[in-house]
Protein backbone atom coordinates (compact mmCIF):
# COMPACT_ATOMS: atom_id res chain seq x y z
CA UNK A 1 0.00 0.00 0.00
CA UNK A 2 1.40 3.38 -0.99
CA UNK A 3 1.34 6.44 1.22
CA UNK A 4 0.40 8.92 -1.48
CA UNK A 5 -0.20 11.74 1.00
CA UNK A 6 3.35 11.53 2.31
CA UNK A 7 4.80 11.16 -1.19
CA UNK A 8 2.92 14.27 -2.31
CA UNK A 9 4.13 16.26 0.70
CA UNK A 10 7.75 15.29 0.02
CA UNK A 11 7.41 16.12 -3.68
CA UNK A 12 6.02 19.56 -2.81
CA UNK A 13 8.86 20.11 -0.32
CA UNK A 14 11.42 19.26 -3.01
CA UNK A 15 9.77 21.66 -5.48
CA UNK A 16 9.74 24.45 -2.88
CA UNK A 17 13.40 23.86 -2.00
CA UNK A 18 14.45 23.79 -5.64
CA UNK A 19 12.41 26.93 -6.36
CA UNK A 20 14.24 28.81 -3.60
CA UNK A 21 17.58 27.53 -4.91
CA UNK A 22 16.71 28.48 -8.50
CA UNK A 23 16.00 32.04 -7.38
CA UNK A 24 18.76 32.50 -4.79
CA UNK A 25 21.53 30.13 -5.89
CA UNK A 26 21.08 28.96 -9.51
CA UNK A 27 24.65 27.62 -9.52
CA UNK A 28 23.34 24.75 -7.39
CA UNK A 29 21.96 23.20 -10.59
CA UNK A 30 25.29 23.13 -12.39
CA UNK A 31 26.10 19.79 -14.00
CA UNK A 32 29.20 19.30 -11.84
CA UNK A 33 27.30 19.84 -8.59
CA UNK A 34 24.39 17.58 -9.53
CA UNK A 35 26.84 14.90 -10.72
CA UNK A 36 28.77 15.00 -7.45
CA UNK A 37 25.55 14.94 -5.42
CA UNK A 38 24.42 11.83 -7.25
CA UNK A 39 27.71 9.98 -6.78
CA UNK A 40 27.99 10.87 -3.07
CA UNK A 41 24.43 9.77 -2.36
CA UNK A 42 24.34 6.70 -4.59
CA UNK A 43 25.10 4.35 -1.62
CA UNK A 44 22.27 6.00 0.34
CA UNK A 45 19.83 5.41 -2.52
CA UNK A 46 20.82 1.78 -3.09
CA UNK A 47 20.76 0.83 0.59
CA UNK A 48 17.49 2.73 1.07
CA UNK A 49 15.86 0.44 -1.50
CA UNK A 50 16.73 -2.58 0.62
CA UNK A 51 15.81 -0.78 3.85
CA UNK A 52 12.36 -0.03 2.42
CA UNK A 53 11.65 -3.76 2.23
CA UNK A 54 12.87 -4.34 5.80
CA UNK A 55 10.79 -1.50 7.26
CA UNK A 56 7.75 -2.61 5.25
CA UNK A 57 7.85 -5.87 7.25
CA UNK A 58 7.76 -3.85 10.49
CA UNK A 59 11.47 -4.34 11.25
CA UNK A 60 14.55 -2.11 11.08
CA UNK A 61 18.28 -2.49 10.52
CA UNK A 62 20.59 0.07 12.12
CA UNK A 63 23.76 -1.86 11.27
CA UNK A 64 24.01 -0.89 7.59
CA UNK A 65 26.66 1.75 8.26
CA UNK A 66 28.93 -0.78 9.92
CA UNK A 67 28.09 -3.35 7.23
CA UNK A 68 29.05 -0.79 4.56
CA UNK A 69 32.45 -0.29 6.22
CA UNK A 70 32.97 -4.03 6.63
CA UNK A 71 32.14 -4.63 2.96
CA UNK A 72 34.47 -1.83 1.83
CA UNK A 73 37.41 -3.17 3.85
CA UNK A 74 36.69 -6.76 2.78
CA UNK A 75 36.77 -5.69 -0.87
CA UNK A 76 40.16 -4.07 -0.40
CA UNK A 77 41.60 -7.05 1.48
CA UNK A 78 40.38 -9.55 -1.11
CA UNK A 79 41.73 -7.58 -4.08
CA UNK A 80 45.09 -7.14 -2.36
CA UNK A 81 45.13 -10.92 -1.89
CA UNK A 82 44.97 -11.30 -5.68
CA UNK A 83 41.24 -11.71 -6.38
CA UNK A 84 39.90 -9.78 -9.41
CA UNK A 85 37.78 -6.80 -8.43
CA UNK A 86 34.59 -8.21 -9.93
CA UNK A 87 35.07 -11.53 -8.12
CA UNK A 88 35.89 -9.76 -4.85
CA UNK A 89 32.73 -7.65 -5.21
CA UNK A 90 30.66 -10.80 -5.78
CA UNK A 91 32.16 -12.44 -2.68
CA UNK A 92 31.48 -9.30 -0.64
CA UNK A 93 27.83 -9.17 -1.74
CA UNK A 94 27.32 -12.84 -0.85
CA UNK A 95 29.07 -12.38 2.51
CA UNK A 96 26.96 -9.35 3.42
CA UNK A 97 23.83 -11.17 2.28
CA UNK A 98 24.66 -14.05 4.64
CA UNK A 99 25.28 -11.65 7.52
CA UNK A 100 21.97 -9.98 6.76
CA UNK A 101 20.23 -13.37 6.70
CA UNK A 102 21.76 -14.09 10.12
CA UNK A 103 20.20 -10.91 11.49
CA UNK A 104 16.88 -11.89 9.95
CA UNK A 105 17.03 -15.39 11.43
CA UNK A 106 17.64 -14.00 14.93
CA UNK A 107 14.64 -11.71 14.49
CA UNK A 108 12.35 -14.31 12.90
CA UNK A 109 13.14 -17.41 14.95
CA UNK A 110 14.35 -16.12 18.31
CA UNK A 111 11.89 -13.20 18.29
CA UNK A 112 14.62 -10.77 19.32
CA UNK A 113 13.62 -7.18 18.40
CA UNK A 114 15.37 -6.17 15.20
CA UNK A 115 16.69 -2.95 16.71
CA UNK A 116 18.48 -5.01 19.40
CA UNK A 117 19.90 -7.53 16.92
CA UNK A 118 21.16 -4.87 14.53
CA UNK A 119 22.48 -2.66 17.33
CA UNK A 120 24.66 -5.59 18.43
CA UNK A 121 25.74 -6.10 14.80
CA UNK A 122 26.52 -2.40 14.39
CA UNK A 123 28.80 -2.40 17.42
CA UNK A 124 30.29 -5.84 16.76
CA UNK A 125 31.25 -5.22 13.15
CA UNK A 126 32.90 -1.90 14.04
CA UNK A 127 34.96 -3.72 16.69
CA UNK A 128 35.90 -6.42 14.16
CA UNK A 129 37.12 -3.72 11.78
CA UNK A 130 39.20 -2.04 14.48
CA UNK A 131 40.73 -5.41 15.33
CA UNK A 132 41.51 -6.24 11.67
CA UNK A 133 42.80 -2.84 10.55
CA UNK A 134 43.98 -1.25 13.78
CA UNK A 135 42.17 1.86 12.57
CA UNK A 136 44.44 2.16 9.52
CA UNK A 137 43.09 2.72 6.01
CA UNK A 138 43.49 0.09 3.32
CA UNK A 139 46.07 1.41 0.86
CA UNK A 140 48.46 0.12 -1.83
CA UNK A 141 45.51 -1.26 -3.77
CA UNK A 142 46.18 -3.14 -7.05
CA UNK A 143 46.47 -1.00 -10.21
CA UNK A 144 43.26 -2.42 -11.64
CA UNK A 145 41.20 -1.67 -8.52
CA UNK A 146 39.61 1.41 -10.09
CA UNK A 147 38.55 -0.36 -13.28
CA UNK A 148 35.05 1.03 -12.67
CA UNK A 149 36.19 4.10 -10.78
CA UNK A 150 37.77 7.43 -11.52
CA UNK A 151 39.88 6.04 -14.35
CA UNK A 152 36.79 5.22 -16.42
CA UNK A 153 34.95 8.11 -17.98
CA UNK A 154 31.73 6.13 -18.41
CA UNK A 155 31.48 5.34 -14.67
CA UNK A 156 28.95 8.08 -13.92
CA UNK A 157 26.65 7.10 -16.78
CA UNK A 158 26.88 3.43 -15.77
CA UNK A 159 25.98 4.26 -12.16
CA UNK A 160 23.02 6.37 -13.25
CA UNK A 161 21.74 3.56 -15.46
CA UNK A 162 22.23 1.04 -12.65
CA UNK A 163 20.36 3.24 -10.17
CA UNK A 164 17.42 3.66 -12.57
CA UNK A 165 17.29 -0.08 -13.26
CA UNK A 166 17.39 -1.02 -9.56
CA UNK A 167 14.70 1.51 -8.66
CA UNK A 168 12.48 0.17 -11.46
CA UNK A 169 13.19 -3.43 -10.43
CA UNK A 170 12.34 -2.86 -6.77
CA UNK A 171 9.20 -0.90 -7.67
CA UNK A 172 8.02 -3.64 -10.04
CA UNK A 173 8.78 -6.33 -7.46
CA UNK A 174 6.74 -4.68 -4.73
CA UNK A 175 3.78 -3.85 -6.95
CA UNK A 176 3.43 -6.77 -9.34
CA UNK A 177 5.26 -9.80 -7.91
CA UNK A 178 3.47 -12.03 -5.39
CA UNK A 179 6.56 -12.25 -3.18
CA UNK A 180 6.63 -8.45 -3.00
CA UNK A 181 2.99 -8.33 -1.92
CA UNK A 182 3.72 -10.75 0.92
CA UNK A 183 6.12 -8.15 2.35
CA UNK A 184 3.20 -5.75 2.74
CA UNK A 185 1.09 -8.53 4.25
CA UNK A 186 3.72 -9.39 6.87
CA UNK A 187 4.14 -5.73 7.78
CA UNK A 188 0.40 -5.18 8.09
CA UNK A 189 -0.13 -8.16 10.40
CA UNK A 190 2.34 -10.96 11.00
CA UNK A 191 -0.31 -13.20 12.53
CA UNK A 192 -2.81 -12.66 9.73
CA UNK A 193 -0.08 -13.31 7.16
CA UNK A 194 0.92 -16.52 8.94
CA UNK A 195 -2.68 -17.75 9.10
CA UNK A 196 -3.05 -17.07 5.38
CA UNK A 197 -0.18 -19.46 4.66
CA UNK A 198 2.71 -17.03 4.28
CA UNK A 199 6.05 -18.17 5.68
CA UNK A 200 6.64 -14.99 7.68
CA UNK A 201 10.05 -16.12 8.95
CA UNK A 202 11.29 -16.68 5.40
CA UNK A 203 10.02 -13.26 4.33
CA UNK A 204 11.88 -11.52 7.14
CA UNK A 205 15.10 -13.44 6.58
CA UNK A 206 14.89 -12.71 2.84
CA UNK A 207 14.49 -8.95 3.21
CA UNK A 208 17.38 -8.74 5.69
CA UNK A 209 19.54 -10.84 3.35
CA UNK A 210 18.61 -8.63 0.38
CA UNK A 211 19.46 -5.52 2.37
CA UNK A 212 22.82 -7.05 3.27
CA UNK A 213 23.58 -7.94 -0.34
CA UNK A 214 22.68 -4.51 -1.71
CA UNK A 215 24.75 -2.88 1.07
CA UNK A 216 27.70 -4.92 -0.18
CA UNK A 217 26.99 -3.80 -3.74
CA UNK A 218 26.76 -0.14 -2.69
CA UNK A 219 30.05 -0.41 -0.81
CA UNK A 220 31.79 -2.02 -3.80
CA UNK A 221 30.52 0.58 -6.29
CA UNK A 222 31.52 3.42 -3.99
CA UNK A 223 34.92 2.03 -2.98
CA UNK A 224 36.28 1.57 -6.51
CA UNK A 225 36.19 5.34 -6.96
CA UNK A 226 39.07 5.93 -4.55
CA UNK A 227 42.75 5.13 -4.05
CA UNK A 228 42.32 4.21 -0.37
CA UNK A 229 39.60 2.59 1.73
CA UNK A 230 38.80 4.17 5.11
CA UNK A 231 38.22 1.68 7.91
CA UNK A 232 35.63 4.02 9.44
CA UNK A 233 33.46 4.34 6.32
CA UNK A 234 29.70 4.51 6.66
CA UNK A 235 29.50 6.40 9.95
CA UNK A 236 26.01 7.91 10.16
CA UNK A 237 24.93 6.15 6.96
CA UNK A 238 22.22 4.17 8.76
CA UNK A 239 20.51 7.36 9.94
CA UNK A 240 20.52 8.87 6.44
CA UNK A 241 19.05 5.71 4.96
CA UNK A 242 16.35 5.20 7.58
CA UNK A 243 15.44 8.89 7.53
CA UNK A 244 15.02 8.85 3.75
CA UNK A 245 12.76 5.79 3.89
CA UNK A 246 10.58 7.14 6.70
CA UNK A 247 10.35 10.66 5.26
CA UNK A 248 9.35 9.08 1.95
CA UNK A 249 6.21 7.70 3.56
CA UNK A 250 7.13 4.15 4.57
CA UNK A 251 5.36 3.52 7.88
CA UNK A 252 7.83 2.69 10.63
CA UNK A 253 5.33 0.05 11.85
CA UNK A 254 5.36 -1.61 8.43
CA UNK A 255 2.73 -2.46 5.84
CA UNK A 256 2.70 0.84 3.98
CA UNK A 257 5.21 2.59 1.74
CA UNK A 258 6.73 2.55 -1.73
CA UNK A 259 9.97 2.77 -3.66
CA UNK A 260 8.84 6.05 -5.22
CA UNK A 261 8.46 7.57 -1.77
CA UNK A 262 11.92 6.36 -0.78
CA UNK A 263 13.49 7.93 -3.88
CA UNK A 264 11.78 11.23 -3.06
CA UNK A 265 13.00 11.00 0.53
CA UNK A 266 16.58 10.45 -0.65
CA UNK A 267 16.36 13.43 -3.02
CA UNK A 268 15.00 15.73 -0.31
CA UNK A 269 17.40 14.81 2.47
CA UNK A 270 20.47 14.58 0.24
CA UNK A 271 19.73 18.08 -1.08
CA UNK A 272 19.58 19.77 2.32
CA UNK A 273 23.26 20.12 3.24
CA UNK A 274 24.49 21.41 -0.14
CA UNK A 275 21.42 23.65 -0.37
CA UNK A 276 22.27 25.27 2.96
CA UNK A 277 25.85 25.78 1.80
CA UNK A 278 24.75 27.46 -1.43
CA UNK A 279 22.27 29.62 0.49
CA UNK A 280 24.95 30.72 2.97
CA UNK A 281 23.30 29.03 5.95
CA UNK A 282 25.42 27.21 8.53
CA UNK A 283 25.57 23.47 7.69
CA UNK A 284 25.01 22.78 11.40
CA UNK A 285 21.34 23.39 10.72
CA UNK A 286 21.21 20.30 8.50
CA UNK A 287 20.79 17.79 11.33
CA UNK A 288 18.18 19.96 13.01
CA UNK A 289 16.22 20.21 9.78
CA UNK A 290 16.52 16.48 9.15
CA UNK A 291 15.31 15.74 12.66
CA UNK A 292 12.37 18.10 12.26
CA UNK A 293 11.42 16.56 8.92
CA UNK A 294 11.58 13.04 10.38
CA UNK A 295 9.48 13.99 13.41
CA UNK A 296 6.93 15.68 11.17
CA UNK A 297 6.77 12.64 8.89
CA UNK A 298 6.26 10.20 11.78
CA UNK A 299 3.73 12.48 13.50
CA UNK A 300 1.71 12.90 10.30
CA UNK A 301 1.80 9.16 9.69
CA UNK A 302 0.55 8.50 13.24
CA UNK A 303 -2.23 11.06 12.92
CA UNK A 304 -3.22 9.58 9.57
CA UNK A 305 -3.39 6.08 11.10
CA UNK A 306 -5.55 7.34 13.99
CA UNK A 307 -7.87 9.11 11.54
CA UNK A 308 -8.26 5.94 9.46
CA UNK A 309 -9.07 3.84 12.53
CA UNK A 310 -11.70 6.30 13.70
CA UNK A 311 -13.18 6.51 10.22
CA UNK A 312 -13.45 2.72 10.02
CA UNK A 313 -14.98 2.60 13.49
CA UNK A 314 -17.61 5.17 12.50
CA UNK A 315 -18.46 3.26 9.33
CA UNK A 316 -18.70 0.00 11.31
CA UNK A 317 -21.06 1.54 13.86
CA UNK A 318 -23.24 3.21 11.21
Amino acid sequence: MRNRGAEGAVAISILLLFSVLAAAAPQYFSFANLRDLFLVNLPVLLIALGMTLVILTGEIDISVGSAFALASVALGVLTKAGLPVWAAALVVCILMGLLGAMNGALVAYLRIPSIVVTLAAMIGWRDVLRWITGGAWISDLPPGFQWLGLSQGNYRAAMLLLAVLLVALFAYFLRFVAAGRTIYAVGSSVEAARLSGINTALVKISVFALLGGITGLAAALNTVRFHQIPSNAGIGLEMKVIAAVVVGGTAIRGGRGSVAGTVLGVILLSSLEPALTFLGVSPYWEKALQGGIILAAVALDTLRAIFRKRTRALHASA
